[in-house]
């Protein structure tokens, strides 16, 4: 848990697990969120996309039910993406949701599907776009490789649009109910504290990412993150991937991550304090398809399973030393919980160091006990051969019939 002080008013950040959602007219390529530059498509041809969504088949209670079956505590809708395409009704652009033959105002929809159900909801909003006139933006790290995608790039005039997004932002924090965090996208290389300053104002308790226009309560890694030199989370942090490896918008023929891979993934991250957000894209008629919603439910059945450790839970300050393993290790309600993100190489688990004997030791993924003790183990790393110290050896441990999970261990002392 971390403390946040804003005006006098400390605010409560608990990691949380929770669904990011990116949609919009690209979904109708089924190739890519950045189709219009990854594939060098025409912009108009692009942007005549818009002529042709009707995403009949949304329902967003559905969406919101799939993410509380899953143990998502919110969403985070992609509000405008870089193609500048905004899935509000906006009254700053007429490339809208409300202008394509489907008419409505999807954010409007979902907000309320949230509402109803007790969702968190959080938007999404890029600082790039490709369609405004005065769009492009020459600090951005990714300038060079955007500047043919951009409809004016030769006409530059950050101040204008900056004020086209503190319009916009106006409208998203003042027209949907309150809004959990504002996920900025692509550091815009200009330094405005006015952009954040105004979302505060609009919305006093929001929580702000690090990828704005000034510094922000909480860090995003992305994707592969490997950068981590500490078991835990000094900082508030949002990681976040997508089931897809390719894309967080909609294809026609995904390429989907390993439940293991992403299980494991969202243990290390949780467990070490930050929260995760795992992404889906609907189709281009307004579905989670099957593929995709299937998988999340067998993420969510793994990550139910963990009955909340994974949420709130202090560092364990105790280095247990695992024998042939990492863990990382946190305490929730007095006990603790060893989370074996990378697996474990045989049935049994062998801490050097514990602080006492326990009381029980219960394997979180199948809800059953254990057996334990403290034993003198014959084959160790380095000595004589001499067994001359005891183990915590938790033994039993069904590792073959996880294999798609990763262990997680609950220790009453």
């Amino acid at each position: 848990m971390n403390l946040k002080i804003y005006g006098g008013v400390v605010m409560k950040y608990d990691n949380k697990f929770g669904m990011f959602i990116h949609w919009g007219i690209y979904a109708l390529t089924g190739l890519q969120d950045q189709a219009l530059q990854r594939f060098q498509m025409d912009h108009k041809e692009y942007d005549d996309l818009m002529h042709q969504f009707n995403p009949v088949k949304y329902d967003p209670e559905q969406w919101v039910l799939l993410a509380k079956e899953a143990g998502m505590k919110y969403i985070c809708f992609t509000t405008k993406h870089h193609d500048g395409f905004c899935m509000w009704d906006t009254k700053y652009t007429d490339f809208k949701i409300t202008n394509t033959p489907y008419g409505k105002d999807v954010l409007k929809m979902l907000a309320e599907a949230c509402q109803k159900h007790g969702m968190l909801l959080s938007l999404y909003y890029s600082n790039p776009d490709w369609n405004h006139p005065y769009g492009f933006n020459p600090y951005t790290p990714f300038a060079k490789v955007w500047r043919l995608c951009c409809s004016h790039p030769d006409q530059q005039d950050t101040v204008i649009y900056r004020q086209y997004i503190k319009n916009q932002i106006t409208e998203l924090l003042t027209q949907y109910g309150p809004i959990y965090t504002l996920f900025w996208d692509i550091p815009p290389g200009i330094e405005d504290p006015s952009l954040n300053e105004l979302v505060r104002k609009l919305q006093p308790n929001i929580l702000i990412n690090d990828r704005g226009w000034s510094k922000g309560d909480f860090g995003t890694p992305e994707r592969e993150y490997d950068a981590i030199n500490t078991s835990h989370f000094e900082s508030m942090t949002e990681a976040c991937n997508s089931v897809d490896q390719q894309s967080w918008g909609f294809r026609t023929q995904p390429d989907f991550y390993s439940l293991r891979h992403l299980n494991c993934a969202i243990d290390r991250f949780m467990s070490m304090g930050a929260s995760y957000l795992l992404n889906v894209g609907p189709s281009p008629e307004g579905e989670i398809t099957e593929e995709y919603a299937d998988r999340i439910r067998r993420i969510g059945n793994w990550y139910n399973r963990m009955e909340g450790c994974l949420e709130q839970a202090q560092p364990d300050p105790l280095n247990y030393q695992p024998r042939d393993c990492k863990c990382v290790a946190t305490m929730k309600n007095g006990k603790t919980y060893l989370h074996f993100h990378d697996g474990i190489p045989s049935t049994a688990v062998s801490l050097e160091n514990y602080p006492n004997t326990p009381q029980a030791v219960r394997l979180m993924n199948t809800n059953t006990q254990l057996p334990f003790a403290l034993d003198l183990l014959p084959e160790f790393r380095g000595g004589m051969g001499v067994c001359d110290r005891k183990f915590l050896h938790i033994m039993d441990i069904p590792v073959d019939d996880l294999a798609n999970e990763p262990i997680v261990l609950e220790i009453t002392w």
